[in-house]
């Protein structure tokens, strides 16, 4: 069961086989949600799901890759997209700016990723709240699959590196404003020797994406998982589609971070032609790296749905001067590009939820 390698052959599972399975899970963490006993935890958890439905499809897509393992890796994208949409929600509608805070909520996330690894109190730096067992279930539903995968052990290390990179940056970013930019760019000077060149910003933007880690596990699902196509698959997503992936969802967001005065890493390009540059860059270079993967025009194809999913949100055509950057960002998947531009335009009016800020929150 090959996954699709064109639009018209990927429409049709989109929404007859992944779409129905996502909104199964969905409907069942949103019953779990409903039962919070806390009303602020219950409300931010109602809320990342109800406003992010998006973000579970999309994440969901890799689940084409799993062949008959197709439920086990949608079950898992549902619930660790689940986990990163609420703990975006509770940081970012938080009042809290404690580092440690942010620590330890998000230490879930690589609890998830570690079957048989003990639960932890996420809320322990809280005033107590009670979320009726809601993200522990988060938790423990990713390590029941990762744990009936034969090669977990192999894309473990890629799985738990990605994943760290997202959690440092989701502390960095919710702290406070003044020691945020500081705190980003020291991290970078560690990592930069082992990035191609790029600014710290960037580097920011590819930490953000799980996308990585919904490839990882799809793949394990479905086939043999070697070390190699471990390796191949984590060095194709970090950074240059992981890194395409946020560089696009902030530079649609450029308008409301402005008003809303927020950091936008879009903000840090000395202009609108440079930013368009890169972020071109970004997808050549994406394109490149996913050629190296089994199914690799299943990859470019994901690639061009990046582009045209955030170029055909709502948000692009009420900014002028992205509107017309996102024309030229359109044009570099070529005609399969525009067609699949054309789908995610009307996919997107059609579809509840917000495909935008899918982690940010600052």
């Amino acid at each position: 069961m090959p996954p699709p390698t064109n639009i018209l052959t990927m429409t049709p599972k989109i929404l007859l086989q992944v779409r129905p399975r996502v909104h199964a899970h969905l409907r069942h963490w949103t019953e779990r949600a409903e039962a919070i006993p806390s009303a602020e935890l219950r409300k931010q958890a109602l809320a990342s799901i109800a406003d992010k439905t998006f973000h579970c499809e999309g994440g969901a897509i890799y689940s084409l890759l799993a062949g008959h393992g197709r439920g086990e890796a949608v079950r898992f994208i549902v619930a660790y997209q689940t986990i990163s949409d609420y703990l975006d929600n509770l940081c970012d509608r938080s009042t809290s700016l404690d580092p440690d805070d942010f620590r330890a909520l998000h230490a879930s996330m690589r609890h998830a990723l570690t079957p048989g690894a003990g639960l932890d109190d996420y809320y322990r730096f809280r005033d107590a709240p009670d979320d009726g067992g809601y993200l522990s279930a988060l938790v423990m539903t990713c390590q029941q699959v990762l744990a009936g995968l034969p090669d977990y052990e192999v894309i473990a290390p890629h799985l738990h590196e990605l994943a760290d990179h997202y959690c440092a940056l989701q502390v960095y970013k919710h702290v406070r404003e003044e020691e945020r930019v500081p705190l980003l760019k020291a991290w970078f000077a560690e990592h930069e020797s082992s990035v191609p060149p790029m600014a710290w910003y960037e580097f920011a933007a590819c930490s953000g994406s799980t996308l990585g880690i919904f490839c990882l596990v799809a793949h394990a699902c479905h086939r043999e998982c070697s070390a190699e196509l471990a390796r191949e698959i984590r060095d194709a997503h970090f950074p240059w589609v992981q890194g395409l992936h946020i560089l696009l969802d902030y530079f649609i967001d450029q308008d409301e971070d402005r008003r809303a005065g927020d950091l936008n890493f879009c903000f840090y390009y000395r202009d609108q032609r440079e930013m368009v540059t890169r972020l071109s860059h970004f997808y050549r270079q994406a394109d490149v790296s996913v050629r190296v993967l089994p199914h690799a025009r299943f990859h470019r194809l994901v690639n061009k749905g990046l582009l045209a999913v955030y170029c055909a949100d709502a948000k692009v055509r009420r900014q002028s001067g992205v509107r017309a950057a996102a024309r030229r960002l359109i044009s570099l998947g070529g005609v399969e590009g525009r067609l699949v531009y054309g789908f995610s335009w009307l996919y997107r009016r059609l579809s509840p939820g917000d495909a935008g800020s899918a982690h940010r929150g600052v």
